[in-house]
């Protein structure tokens, strides 16, 4: 990961300040709804890509996208941090489930009282590699050097979501 500048480093330690704080503001919802007790995650900024962030289910723990959250801070205290502890807390109550089915929703509209949005809307020229252009019937997809590889070397196939036809080099 790149070094940070001095004012990112006090920015990140002002926002571990507050995500903590969120998470805390959370697990007391879950916890008066729920009636029982749920320990606080982890949480680290060691999530690359274009990801915002992940719940590690089994370890309780929560990786966060350092350049994602300094770029957008006020949505992953908003949406993104309640967003992975949903999954943690639907793990912690009804084992493995669908990641953003019923009881995953749930969480997020009724208790949290947040959209159950399943992907984030951020600017990820920062945090985006190489690509390569492939295209479908209906536009073009820039796809990451990793897929592009499982292409061309392990003949994996990628369709389009919205179209659902092969994704050609292009």
């Amino acid at each position: 990961m790149p070094a940070l500048s001095l004012d990112d480093q006090q920015r990140l330690r002002h926002l571990t300040i507050q995500i903590a704080r969120r998470l805390r503001s959370c697990l007391d919802l879950a916890e008066r709804h729920f009636n029982r007790t749920f320990i606080v995650p982890d949480f680290n900024f060691r999530l690359r890509g274009l990801k915002a962030g992940v719940a590690y289910l089994q370890q309780n723990e929560i990786r966060l996208n350092r350049t994602l959250l300094l770029e957008n801070s006020d949505a992953f205290l908003q949406q993104v941090v309640p967003h992975e502890l949903a999954h943690l807390l639907v793990y912690q109550i009804y084992g493995r489930v669908k990641p953003h089915g019923k009881e995953w929703r749930f969480v997020m509209a009724q208790l949290f009282r947040l959209p159950a949005d399943t992907c984030h809307q951020f600017d990820i020229q920062n945090v985006q590699g190489n690509t390569v252009a492939y295209r479908c019937d209906c536009q073009t997809h820039q796809l990451s050097l990793r897929r592009h590889n499982n292409i061309v070397k392990n003949k994996v196939r990628y369709h389009c979501r919205l179209c659902k036809t092969l994704l050609v080099a292009g």
